[in-house]
Order: C-alpha cells, then structure tokens, then sequence
C-alpha cells in the first residue's frame, strides 16, 4: 500500500508500492516507489543508503557486499547478500517466498537471503550463517533473525518430488509436510463423475501436499546455533492477504514484489 504503481490495483484509487522491476510497470514509477519506501525506513534522513539488491535465481549463491555494489539495478546474481559495511541497505525482493534477515549487533554485521523451496532446500539460510562466522567473527548465539511474509503452508501445495527432495536432505523433513484435503462440493455431490479407472494409488486423486517453508527456514537457523527465542516470525500468508502483500500464486503471476531489507546505520550521516 502506499505507492504510485496502478497496474495491479485494478482501478482502485491508492496505489500500489510494488518495488521490484515487472514488466507491468514503468521503472520511473518503480523507482519513485523505492525512494519513497527508503525514505520512510530511515525516518527521512537527508542522505539515503546505498541500496543493494540481487538478480535472485533461487539458488545458494551468497555473497558479499558494499557500497560498490549498490544501483538501481541489480549487478550480482544470487540469493544471499552479507555486510559489515556502515550506510548499505540490502534488499530481497519477495512475492510468495521467505525472507530472512539477520543481524549481529556485536559485530556490527548484517545479512539477507531469498529462500524459495530451491534455496531452502540448498540450506541458503544455514550456509549463509557460517558465512557470517567466517567473514565477520559471528557467533550464532549472538545472532538475531526476523522470518518476514511469505506463502504460508495453508496455501503452499507442491508436488511429490518436493517432498522427495526434501527427505533427503532433512532428518525433519516429515515435519515440513501436510496432507491437505481441498474441499469441493461438486465431487461431493457427485462422486461418481470423478471416478478413474488407474490402478490404486496411481489416481491424481486424493490430498495436495502442503509445504511450510517459514518452518523449514526457521529449523535452519536452530540448526545453525541461533536462539529459539533470538527467531522472529511475523507468520503472515502472502497468498491469504493479497489486500497487503503481492503474492505470485494467488494472483496468477500477475503481481508486483515486495522488498525486505536490513543494513548497519551509518552513525556520521545526519
């Protein structure tokens, strides 16, 4: 809410700060947008951070940032971004997957990373906490994370393979998962029309696998040695509040981006 974007508000009076590059919408009002959000995070202070963002590709790709990175456009591809730079912002654009900010205030270190099911299955999360320890001296226990909106498992159904992937990768992976009947009236109604002639346990009928990737990303940084009560969680589904958040399932791809972003305050800027 808030922004100069009309292209997903389907004639509604306020716009939209969508903060990510769609083709939907013009980069002018893109742009206008970002400052406008930048602005109201640091409390209109009179020289902005320099902003960094990636070009995300869902993978494990982490890196290391500074002011030389920053632009309007994103330089580095990749899904994790560290700094110990005073004055930078990192920013992870989102539209149904998590977003995990990290801080060391001991260390005066920060980190953000994009962790859709590819990267948490890649264990983005808990690599880019050993990043942490190797680049900056963090320890886990003085580290403190925030978990922003992202699809919740109420709405989150993926396939087989997902679940297949995960297992072998996570000793807790059953914990992840959740059958989940959808209910439909007209099969209730009518259960002969939908009867299929595969052989048992062939039929693509049955329950959807929900997956809940919050929890997932949340294992990682226990997993990692953060403190359970040092963990964050707004728990906000993206796709259950499209009136708030941009979500990519619920409005079918056709969307705007949201940004999460975390950086060391510069203490000389006014």
């Amino acid at each position: 809410m808030g922004g100069k974007t009309t292209a997903y508000s389907g004639g509604q009076k306020s716009g939209e700060l969508n903060l990510g590059f769609t083709p939907a919408d013009s980069r002018e009002t893109v742009l206008a947008n970002r400052e406008t959000f930048i602005r109201d995070l640091t409390e209109g202070r009179a020289t902005l951070p320099a902003f960094v963002t990636l070009k995300q590709m869902h993978s494990s790709i982490i890196h290391v940032v500074g002011k030389a990175d920053a632009g309007e456009e994103a330089v580095l591809t990749g899904d994790g971004m560290l700094t110990g730079e005073a004055g930078v912002l990192l920013g992870i654009q989102t539209a149904d997957c998590i977003p995990v900010l990290v801080a060391d205030k001991k260390q005066r270190a920060v980190a953000a990373f994009h962790a859709g099911w590819r990267g948490t299955l890649k264990r983005i999360v808990e690599n880019g906490i050993g990043r942490m320890r190797l680049e900056f001296g963090s320890k886990p226990e003085d580290l403190s994370a925030a978990i922003g909106p992202g699809i919740g498992q109420c709405c989150y159904a993926v396939g087989e393979e997902v679940r297949d992937a995960f297992h072998s990768q996570f000793a807790y992976a059953q914990d992840l998962f959740r059958e989940v009947y959808n209910a439909d009236p007209i099969k209730e109604k009518y259960p002969m029309l939908f009867l299929t002639a595969r052989a048992p346990g062939h039929s693509n009928l049955g329950p959807n696998l929900h997956l809940d990737l919050v929890e997932a990303n949340r294992r990682q940084l226990l997993d990692a040695g953060l403190r359970e009560e040092h963990i964050f969680v707004l728990g906000d589904c993206t796709s259950c509040h499209v009136d708030r958040y941009f979500s990519y399932r619920a409005e079918h791809g056709f969307t705007g981006r949201m940004l999460s972003v975390i950086g060391v305050r510069d203490r000389s800027l006014s």
